[in-house]
C-alpha cells in the first residue's frame, strides 16, 4: 500500500496566512514565497494538482504605500487590499515564471460560494484553471466585501475552496508547527496533537481565539476550517509554513504539524443535503438505457437518455428522475436550466456546446449531485 501512495495525483490547497508571508514582519517576505513557490512546483512536477489560497494582500498594501496611518475603518482595509492585492499577485506571477508556470487570480466573497448558480460558475472556472494546467491563486474580494458576505478569514474560504474543486487534501500554513494540547507560547508541557480523528469541545477549548496581531484567523478559524473540510472527505493538515519542505510532505504518509481525517460519510452529507434541503422544482423523464446507468451503475445522466423536460428550473436546482412509466428514481442537482436541456435532450454531449453556444459540461447532472431514491 505504501509504494502506491506516491503513485496517486492528489488535488492540494495551500492555504498561506499573512503571517507565512511576512515571517512575522511588517512586511512580504519574498525569500520565504520562493521557498513556498519551489515546493509549490516540485509537486506540480510530480504529477499533483495545485490550489493557492493567499492572504496578505492588506499587508503588501501598506508596506507598498509606505505603512501610512489610516483609520481603522472598513473603507481604509479596502483601500489597502485594493492597492495590495495587484502587488502580491505580481509577486506570485514572477516566482511561479521561475518554474515555468502560470498563474490565474481569482477573488471570492461568500456570496459566490452561497448562489448555487454563482458556486457552480466558480467550481467551473476554478477547474478549467487547473484542467489547463494554471494555478489558481484565490483571496477574499476584500476591496469589495461587506461584512454580510465576507467568508471573514481565508482559513474557511480555503475549505469552501477545496470543496469547490473536490480537493484530496488541504494544507493550512501558519506560524504555530500544528495544533497543540495548550498554548505552546504559555505553556512549555504544550505537546503537538499529531492526529485528530473528531473534532470535540475539548478540542475547541485548546483552539482558544485569534493568534496575531497580523492576521485574522487563530487556531479556532483553522479548526473551523478543518470540521468544513473534512466532513467533505478533504484530509486537512495544520503545520508551520517555515518549516523546511512543509508542502512536499503533506502529499506523503508522515505529513508534519496537525493531521485531521477525513469523515467516510462525506459524500453521504452532500447527497443528504440534495434530499432534505431544497424541494425539487421539475422532473426529467429518462429512457431505459439512462435508468440502468443512474440506479444500477451510479454513474452520470447525460442529455442522451432525457426524454422529456417538465417544470421550470435554473442551472443548480434540484430536480426528480423518472423512468417512462413516472416512477421516481432520483434526484440531484441539475447543470443547464429547463430551457437549455430542452434543445439539447437526446442529444449527444459532444454537440452541447454546438447547439448552445457555449457548455457548462458535458454531464447534466454529475453523479456526485445524484442521489438514488426508488419508491
Amino acid at each position: 500500500m505504501s509504494t502506491q501512495i506516491h503513485h496517486e495525483s492528489y488535488t492540494v490547497v495551500i492555504k498561506l496566512g499573512t503571517s507565512v508571508l511576512t515571517g512575522g514582519t511588517s512586511e512580504i517576505n519574498k525569500a520565504r514565497m520562493v521557498d513556498l513557490v519551489r515546493q509549490c512546483a516540485d509537486l506540480k512536477e510530480k504529477g499533483h494538482k495545485i490550489v493557492v489560497v493567499s492572504s496578505g494582500a492588506i499587508a503588501a498594501g501598506r508596506e507598498h504605500l509606505g505603512y501610512p496611518a489610516l483609520p481603522n475603518s472598513m473603507a481604509s482595509k479596502q483601500l489597502l487590499a485594493a492597492v495590495g492585492q495587484s502587488r502580491l499577485i505580481q509577486v506570485w506571477e514572477s516566482l511561479f515564471a521561475l518554474y515555468g508556470i502560470k498563474i490565474g487570480q481569482m477573488l471570492l466573497t461568500r456570496a459566490d460560494l452561497k448562489d448555487r448558480e454563482r458556486f457552480l460558475n466558480a467550481r467551473d472556472t476554478i477547474n478549467a484553471l487547473i484542467d489547463y494546467n494554471i494555478i489558481p491563486i484565490v483571496n477574499e474580494n476584500d476591496a469589495v466585501a461587506t461584512s454580510e458576505i465576507k467568508v471573514g478569514d481565508n482559513d474557511n474560504l480555503s475549505a469552501l475552496v477545496g470543496i469547490l474543486c473536490g480537493a484530496d487534501k488541504l494544507l493550512l500554513l501558519t506560524d504555530q508547527s500544528g495544533l497543540f494540547t495548550a498554548d505552546p507560547r504559555k505553556d512549555p508541557k504544550a505537546e503537538l496533537i499529531r492526529e485528530v480523528k473528531t473534532i470535540d469541545e475539548t478540542l475547541r477549548r485548546i483552539a482558544g481565539g485569534s493568534g496575531t496581531a497580523l492576521g485574522t484567523g487563530g487556531m479556532a478559524t483553522k479548526l473551523q476550517a478543518a470540521d468544513i473540510a473534512r466532513r467533505s472527505g478533504i484530509e486537512v493538515v495544520i503545520a508551520a509554513g517555515s518549516s523546511p519542505n512543509v508542502i512536499l510532505d503533506a502529499v506523503g504518509e508522515h505529513p508534519q504539524g496537525t493531521r485531521f481525517l477525513p469523515l467516510a460519510e462525506s459524500l453521504e452529507n452532500r447527497k443528504r443535503w440534495i434530499l432534505a434541503g431544497p424541494a425539487s422544482v421539475g422532473d426529467l423523464v429518462i429512457d431505459d438505457g439512462a435508468s440502468k446507468a443512474v440506479v444500477e451503475r451510479g454513474s452520470s445522466l447525460l442529455a442522451k437518455g432525457i426524454v422529456m423536460v417538465q417544470g421550470s428550473f435554473s442551472r443548480g436546482d434540484v430536480v426528480r428522475l423518472r423512468d417512462q412509466s413516472g416512477q421516481l428514481l432520483a434526484k440531484g442537482i441539475v447543470s443547464y436550466s429547463n430551457s437549455e436541456l430542452e434543445q439539447v435532450i437526446g442529444k449527444h454531449s459532444k454537440d452541447i456546446e454546438a447547439i448552445l453556444g457555449y457548455e457548462y459540461g458535458s454531464t447534466i447532472i454529475h453523479r456526485d449531485d445524484l442521489v438514488v431514491i426508488q419508491e
